[in-house]
């Protein structure tokens, strides 16, 4: 009778992890599979945004790069030509930036708002509290950046909101300074 009794115990020992193997396994095979969802529908978003891009931003975004670094009264947005010596997407992103920054100043985000979409993080408190936001542009050695500065704390968190989401919707073609 003993024998049989840890004979049951064994097999049902067994029978628990080979339970919990499977249970693992399904686990791990979900996550995968909604991991490779969420890919996607990263990839597709950005795919959007890039062509989207296109139709506002007269640069190649294949040639250039956006950077944007958070400071502790706001941020510097640059953009700068990969190839510093490529004189034609130089100028395109100086030309571009410049309107930007008045655009900005005036309050009026709507190039960013038609590539992202009016719900961007931190896109409407800038659009609102732009009169207690400095926009400065300057010329880099192979682009142009603008220095948004601001004490206001809202503000500035709606600064940093706003970098983040380009940086995640521009993907490849954007970064963090």
């Amino acid at each position: 009778m003993k024998r049989e009794n840890r004979r049951v115990q064994a097999l049902l020992a067994a029978l628990a992890l080979a339970l919990v193997a499977v249970a693992v396994a399904v686990a791990a095979t979900a996550y995968v599979l909604i991991r490779t969802n969420e890919q996607r529908a990263v990839a597709a978003r950005q795919a959007e945004i890039a062509a989207k891009g296109r139709t506002v931003m007269p640069f190649d975004l294949e040639r250039t790069t956006h950077r944007f670094t958070k400071t502790a009264t706001g941020g510097v947005q640059t953009v700068s030509s990969d190839d510093p010596a490529d004189a034609e997407q130089v100028a395109l992103i100086r030309e571009h930036l410049t309107a930007e920054a008045a655009g900005f100043s005036a309050g009026d985000y709507g190039d960013p708002a038609s590539i992202h979409g009016g719900e961007m993080p931190g896109l409407r408190e800038l659009e609102a509290g732009h009169g207690r936001i400095g926009i400065r542009y300057a010329q880099a050695p192979a682009g142009a950046e603008i220095t948004y500065t601001t004490s206001d704390p809202a503000l500035r968190e709606a600064l940093h909101a706003w970098f983040d989401a380009q940086v995640t919707d521009h993907g490849r073609h954007a970064e963090h300074g």
